[in-house]
């Protein structure tokens, strides 16, 4: 007989950094060390964590192998959200999304927007597949840290909803002292 754990295993996140100039060498990945940073600061398992470059064929496959085979609870994307050719992260997501999570990604860019309003040029998007969480993020370290103070007090309670571990709507609240 197997016992269940005593503690819940911890969200485990995947990060995704889409950068013709990261996969070179030519850039450092500051966008994606912010993002590990901050899950490490919450107690997030980081599973895995890549540098391709900015085109579909490099990004689908990540998304569909983490989502499908790794299970990761979330998966983040830095990069390739603006207006180049070259930036398709978000159509790249879309191909592989079950569902979208609209209200997201505009909250991404209505954060973005009090301290630039470029933040409202990143075409980002977020949703689901199956029980992973898929937000992009844009490629800056600004935006990156801006995006994660919007998903800091939702993304939990997305997992649980995605993984249908969760059917409450009440703001969570924290214990009193």
């Amino acid at each position: 007989m197997t016992r269940e754990p005593t503690t819940p295993r911890p969200l485990t996140v995947a990060i995704l950094t889409a950068s013709d100039l990261g996969v070179r060498g030519e850039r450092a990945d500051t966008s994606g060390d912010a993002i590990e940073s901050w899950c490490r600061a919450r107690g997030y398992e980081v599973v895995a964590r890549t540098v391709v470059p900015d085109e579909t064929a490099a990004i689908v496959p990540v998304l569909l192998d983490w989502s499908d085979r790794l299970d990761a609870h979330v998966i983040l994307t830095t990069g390739g959200t603006g207006f180049t050719a070259r930036d398709v992260t978000p159509e790249a997501t879309l191909a592989v999304l079950d569902g979208e999570a609209p209200g997201l990604a505009e909250a991404l860019r209505a954060r973005g927007a009090l301290k630039t309003p470029y933040s409202n040029l990143s075409r980002g998007v977020a949703g689901f597949r199956g029980g992973t969480v898929i937000v992009n993020f844009p490629g800056s370290t600004g935006g990156v840290r801006d995006g994660l103070d919007v998903l800091d007090p939702v993304l939990e309670h997305a997992v649980e909803l995605s993984r249908g571990t969760s059917v409450s709507h009440a703001p969570r609240t924290s214990a009193a002292p």
